[in-house]
């Protein structure tokens, strides 16, 4: 096959390519920790779960179930933690950027 069937999908890549280069300039304790694939489908299937019961009578409704849902997942995911932070923190404090940006958090 020819890539030339997939020109749309061609050009997303190529447009997007630094992106996701970038990834890739960090070990795979970081890149492990980056993909979020699980994590949102995980939200988004406890929405699901919620919303699945009915109607609602009107747009807050709906809004005030997602907000007490996440209030949920928020407590309990807090303070779980991340798999080999240090060797994480290590990788991403070699990227000046984003050293920058974790001592900006690690002065509070």
């Amino acid at each position: 096959q020819t890539w030339s069937q997939y020109p749309g999908a061609i050009d997303v890549w190529e447009r997007n390519w630094g992106h996701v280069a970038q990834l890739f300039q960090y070990g795979s304790a970081v890149r492990r920790v980056m993909y979020t694939t699980n994590a949102i489908e995980s939200v988004n299937s406890s929405f699901r779960r919620v919303t699945r019961k009915g109607a609602f009578p009107h747009e807050n409704a709906l809004l005030k179930l997602l907000y007490l849902r996440v209030t949920e997942l928020y407590k309990k995911w807090k303070g779980r933690p991340v798999p080999n932070w240090a060797m994480v923190r290590n990788q991403l404090s070699m990227d000046p950027k984003m050293n920058t940006r974790m001592q900006k958090y690690e002065d509070i």
